[in-house]
């Protein structure tokens, strides 16, 4: 339960709600257990046929009798252990026995002091209160026990209602500072992670969290604080009894670990299967399209089935587990009674202290003292059987709890520097200096492909680089390099000679515009989409931006204008139209390094051109990076360098024309492109 304690730092947050819950926690269990003390006086009322204050005078009586005798029977071994002629005759295992009787009679004597001021306190101060008919008197204990139920009910009330008041804030917290803790990791370890088990970090599991703090507040709380109580009535009514029903414990100990260890494991799995569902819905849903054309909807049914299956076996597993807990501890339980009853009754009907010898009781026991043990034995009980129906739940709980901390402890992979060096807006060179990277791997530190080989270029200040290769070659890798999506293994990228790793991520990606081949754009007005570039840009600064990538060319035919809503992922607008939102985006934020990631490869040829169109004019005055597997004619007119890769080397970089030359691999893929367009 190592991680539910993680939580601890979120719930102190909510100091004045959670005392609100232990107080009216203590409270209902205060009176649960008043509710059972009524017993007593009942049975007494019923069986023994007296009013209270006869059995109040009876007991009193009884104590001062009890008292006297031992007074007696303890000035008798002061007198022996004070007589030499006594201590002479006797040996020392004699004297030690008298010794320790007379310590066993001391107990007895305050005791039966005790029992004799509480009795006198009782005839002093409630019995001239209480009714003194014992119809009467049992009508008023039911009245008690009415009202007894009636403010037990009241704290269960309010207890909850502050229970879930601590748990939702509890549970706001902690899903923003996951969500925080995601938002600082790199894109390699998303990508690792898949975006359908993060949803299930924080949407099952996360609700399986809620669930053991909704139990840790009310049960786990209330139901402790009852058995506490009754154990301590038990202890006074009979503390040897007590003491001997306690001889199931160590089993029961034993019991819980051996469960929680196997309830550990499989919850861990039913978590991991939840994932695997979720993965098989994204899946389905993002590719519906797909689904739908080829006719795969069998094959998709299939396979969630086939999850769900597996979901099934792992979910059985824990209720097995989960049934056989409740039942274990319902019978354990029940033995412990029946060790402290079964000699109880003997005590009672044989009119006895001890059983073979073994003194189980410091008087004989009555009807009512039997009943009250027993009782409190069956408080102990119920709060017993209660918690272990909870027992599972919270295991599951723990084990999602310690799923949702290990990713918010996850430590990105590009690592912010301690000391920042401040990074002036870019003037002079970005250069790349024997970089070499690798891409992770799941579940290991081992180092996985190799996309980056040894890559040393400069490239000047304004220049508009076109970055062409084979797929795979390592050319949206470089380029993510610059806003240190990744950082490289060995070597250094540095902007006007100063190394991006002593910079702040946030600070160099601040100067940095990125359009990607796959447009995210967010269900938000095309105004809104065109500002997320820039928070605090005015109307005017996005009206200008959307103007230069084209956008109002398309903007003026909708029925809202700029405050037209977009749809989820921009679908209620074309490819093309997509990608010159995300143009504006990346303009109104006025980067000194412009990159475009494959932004024309799944776009018209119109907004193709509209985009070169605008970098004509917009790429002056800062360095622009377009990776690129198609060399157009109206690309040719935008760019000032050729950057050929293979293999995650560079083969070439300079103009056009001098690549042209000099690289026979360039040659070959212009040449393509150029019959490919005859053709």
């Amino acid at each position: 339960m190592d991680s539910l304690a993680r939580l601890i730092p979120f719930v102190v947050r909510q100091r004045f709600a959670l005392a609100a819950v232990v107080a009216l926690s203590v409270g209902a269990a205060l009176f649960a257990v008043a509710q059972l003390s009524l017993i007593y006086p009942s049975i007494q009322l019923l069986m023994e046929g007296k009013t209270f204050d006869q059995h109040i005078h009876a007991e009193l009586e009884r104590a001062r009798k009890s008292a006297q005798t031992e007074s007696d029977n303890l000035a008798s071994d002061d007198t022996r252990l004070a007589d030499p002629k006594w201590l002479a005759e006797h040996d020392d295992s004699e004297r030690s026995r008298l010794r320790s009787d007379r310590r066993s009679t001391l107990s007895e004597l305050k005791t039966a002091q005790w029992n004799e001021s509480r009795y006198r306190w009782a005839q002093t101060w409630l019995v001239p209160c209480l009714p003194n008919d014992r119809f009467n008197f049992l009508a008023f204990l039911l009245a008690a026990l009415l009202v007894l139920t009636l403010f037990k009910e009241a704290c269960s009330y309010f207890q909850e209602m502050f229970v879930g008041s601590v748990v939702q804030r509890v549970m706001q917290s902690l899903r923003e500072q996951l969500f925080r803790s995601t938002l600082k990791l790199d894109h390699q370890t998303l990508a690792l992670e898949t975006t359908p088990q993060l949803m299930s970090r924080f949407t099952f599991d996360l609700s399986q969290v809620s669930h053991g703090m909704v139990l840790l507040g009310g049960k786990i709380i209330v139901e402790p604080i009852k058995a506490a109580l009754c154990i301590g009535f038990a202890f006074y009514a009979n503390w040897r009894l007590t003491l001997l029903a306690f001889i199931c414990a160590p089993i029961l100990a034993m019991l819980f670990g051996g469960l929680g260890k196997r309830l550990k494991k499989a919850a861990s799995r039913q978590m991991e299967s939840m994932s695997r569902l979720f993965r098989v819905l994204d899946e389905t849903l993002t590719s519906f399209r797909v689904v739908q054309a080829y006719r795969n909807e069998r094959f998709h049914r299939r396979r969630l089935a086939n999850e769900h299956r597996v979901y099934y076996e792992k979910a059985m597993r824990i209720l097995r587990i989960d049934a056989m807990v409740s039942p274990s501890v319902e019978f354990l339980s029940m033995c412990a009674v029946f060790v402290a009853s079964l000699p109880g009754a003997y005590l009672v009907l044989r009119q006895k202290t001890g059983v073979w010898g073994i003194q189980l009781a410091a008087e004989q026991m009555t009807v009512s003292d039997l009943a009250l043990l027993y009782t409190c034995m069956l408080g102990v009980l119920d709060p017993g059987r209660k918690l272990s129906g909870v027992y599972s739940k919270l295991k599951k709980s723990a084990t999602a709890c310690t799923r949702v901390f290990d990713w918010m402890d996850r430590a990105s992979l590009v690592h912010p520097p301690q000391t920042a060096v401040s990074l002036p807006r870019h003037h002079e060179s970005i250069s790349f200096d024997r970089v070499t990277f690798h891409y992770a791997q799941a579940d290991t530190d081992e180092p996985g492909r190799k996309a980056l080989d040894e890559v040393s270029v400069i490239i000047p200040f304004g220049a508009t680089v076109a970055v062409v290769g084979d797929n795979g070659c390592g050319k949206s890798t470089l380029v993510n390099l610059l806003p240190r999506f990744f950082d490289p293994h060995s070597g250094h990228v540095r902007i006007d000679g100063i190394d991006l790793c002593t910079v702040d991520p946030s600070h160099v990606r601040s100067q940095i515009g990125v359009v990607t081949q796959e447009t995210l754009l967010f269900d938000r007005s095309i105004a809104e989409n065109v500002r997320y570039g820039k928070a605090d840009a005015t109307d005017d600064e996005v009206n200008a931006a959307a103007h230069r990538a084209f956008v109002t060319d398309f903007v003026t035919q909708l029925p809202d204008g700029m405050a037209t809503q977009i749809g989820d992922k921009g679908h209620r607008l074309s490819g093309g139209q997509r990608q010159r939102v995300a143009l504006a985006r990346a303009i109104v934020r006025d980067p000194a390094i412009l990159i475009l990631d494959e932004a024309t490869s799944a776009i018209d040829t119109q907004s193709e051109q509209c985009i070169h169109q605008t970098l004509l004019e917009f790429a002056r005055g800062r360095t622009t990076f377009i990776v690129t597997h198609a060399i157009t004619p109206s690309l040719l007119n935008c760019i000032s360098h050729v950057l050929v890769m293979e293999a995650g080397r560079v083969l070439s970089f300079g103009t056009h024309d001098s690549v042209l030359k000099t690289c026979p691999h360039y040659n070959r893929l212009f040449e393509a492109q150029t019959l490919k367009r005859a053709g």
